[in-house]
């Protein structure tokens, strides 16, 4: 389980910031309660939590900045000493000695001085450097063959080496490492900005099994009246006062509502499904059929007064999803300079100690012993292009992820224009259908006092019912339309939680530097931008040079 406290601030549930401590046996402890039937409970808050603690979407983003990490550890050891230790053994079973050094021949002979056969020039090149033949001095020269015996090899020859390498010199390490941090610092953000959405989730789908508790009522509370008008005119009609026209209407009204009851009753099940899935709840088959959990709070509406310029500003500042693409921009910038550094020269140098056995004396005390100091470069002189076409492919790269960027910056204008027009909209409902629900409440105990006074007829009494369900109905939607729109908004703007971070380090610290500043008046590397009037002067200067000459 990971350790690490984070402090949430639910703007819409509750218009203010009320902190959130969570992580350990705490956060355990408050994120699920039990109910008397076994099912867990959740508020709001609880519910947040929980989603925190079990998603996989979360729980999955967190693993890539460990993984990012890795990479840039993997990436950094380019750069630093590397040492390494190797041994090699070998016996050789003597009755092949000869056989193995000399060819066909096993005697080891020489002819006349100054001539060799071919097994001996075998047998000089096959030892390693170190090793010298040891040759017989001869007292005078003779026409006859003269036998001359070598000395007897060993059955065991052995060598062992520590050597370590350095890089002096390269030009794609460092970009390479520096991109590296970039991709951590893209992975973090990439963790707020899935875990600013997955608040702005459960928000939506607690309010949607409110909605649709709410709902339910609505209908069954509609259910009952027919109900009731339906036994009323049954006995109307049993004492002859009405037609059977009446029960039939009254009858066909209920079994109208009825398809509109089960259909809440489903979506109030599949809502708690949705839910239970977001929060990481597994099935459990002792319930049986019973929900898999229960939600206890209420659709709250807090009008909220909001400047749309400065929301979308602040947007652009506090949104991780920018930040992000910030990061993937700075990364695919240093790509470009580790693609171009290939032409500059590599230089590395490798040094160490090596102990070879001796031919003769497979005898510790009788090794050869001594120090290694390489080094190397080397310098790309003509690859007929293929630098050249790697850097022409990163160059188109940086280009695009720049692009991506300023149309991402276009994506939160709209995402926070689109959520504050929805959250006018059910504004506008809210207001519009509260005083229709207290219209339609009216009406219908008129068309009721009306029928049971003999002046009105059935038919007003069912369509008042029709319009009071109705307003009620749509209420309702408007005041989750509200809370769902105040949860996206909150989203886009970067406002829907606050941090006090103690990820076990899961923050880089770069994150927290200008490098990361996504406001108005800079670029997608962070640079100032040039105002809209400079660019099209520049554009025109230059085609006037160029058609000058």
């Amino acid at each position: 389980m990971r350790k690490f406290f984070l402090s949430v601030g639910i703007l819409a549930a509750f218009g203010g910031i009320n902190q959130l401590t969570f992580g350990g046996s705490e956060a355990r402890s408050a994120s699920e309660t039990r109910s008397v039937g076994k099912v867990p409970t959740f508020t709001l808050n609880q519910a947040i939590l929980t989603a925190l603690q079990r998603n996989p979407a979360l729980l999955n983003a967190e693993q890539e900045i460990k993984r990012t990490r890795g990479v840039i550890i993997q990436v950094r050891a380019q750069v630093l000493p590397q040492v390494t230790a190797r041994g090699n053994f070998e016996w050789t079973d003597p009755h092949l000695q000869g056989a193995r050094i000399f060819g066909p021949s096993t005697t080891g002979t020489t002819t006349t001085p100054g001539t060799t056969t071919g097994g001996a020039a075998s047998l000089i090149e096959a030892l390693p450097s170190q090793v010298r033949e040891v040759q017989t001095p001869l007292a005078a020269p003779s026409p006859t063959p003269v036998i001359i015996s070598t000395a007897e090899q060993s059955d065991v020859s052995y060598t062992i080496s520590v050597l370590g390498t350095q890089l002096i010199f390269n030009g794609t390490s460092w970009p390479q490492i520096r991109g590296t941090f970039f991709q951590r610092d893209s992975a973090y953000f990439a963790f707020r900005n899935i875990l600013d959405q997955l608040i702005a989730t459960v928000k939506t789908q607690f309010y949607q099994i409110v909605v649709n508790r709410e709902l339910i009522k609505v209908n069954e509370e509609s259910v009952h009246l027919l109900e009731s008008q339906l036994k009323d005119q049954q006995n109307r009609f049993e004492a002859g006062t009405v037609p059977r026209f009446n029960v039939l209407q009254a009858e066909v009204a209920l079994y109208n509502q009825l398809p509109l009851l089960i259909t809440a009753q489903n979506n109030y099940r599949i809502s708690k499904l949705t839910l239970a899935k977001t929060l990481g709840l597994y099935f459990e088959p002792r319930r049986g059929e019973n929900p898999p959990l229960e939600v206890v709070g209420e659709m709250p509406y807090i009008p909220r007064t909001i400047n749309l310029a400065d929301a979308i500003e602040m947007g652009k500042e506090r949104r991780p999803f920018l930040k992000q693409a910030r990061a993937n921009v700075l990364n695919q910038l240093q790509q470009v300079r580790a693609t171009a550094g290939q032409y500059l020269p590599t230089i590395t140098t490798t040094g160490g100690g090596e102990w070879v056995s001796s031919p003769t004396n497979s005898s510790w005390h009788d090794i050869s012993k001594g120090w290694l100091a390489i080094v190397q470069g080397s310098l790309p002189i003509w690859d007929s292009g293929a630098i050249a076409g790697q850097v022409i492919q990163q160059r188109a790269l940086f280009s695009e992820a720049k692009i991506t960027y300023d149309d991402d910056v276009r994506q939160v204008e709209l995402e926070i224009q689109q959520a504050y027009s929805n959250l006018q909209q059910n504004q506008e409902l809210i207001k519009s259908q509260e005083k229709n629900v207290e219209l339609a409440e009216e009406a219908l105990r008129l068309a009721k006092a009306r029928l049971d006074a003999g002046a009105g007829v059935q038919l007003d009494v069912l369509n008042a019912q029709v319009q009071l369900l109705t307003a009620q109905s749509t209420r309702l939607q408007a005041l989750f339309g509200y809370n769902s729109s105040l949860a996206e908004f909150n989203r886009a703007t970067g406002a829907q939680s606050t941090y006090q971070e103690m990820f076990a380090d899961l923050a880089p610290r770069a994150t927290k530097t200008k490098t990361y500043y996504t406001g108005s008046g800079v670029d997608a590397e962070g640079k100032p931008k040039q105002s809209d009037d400079d660019g099209p002067r520049i554009r025109a200067g230059r085609s006037r040079t160029s058609n000058s000459k």
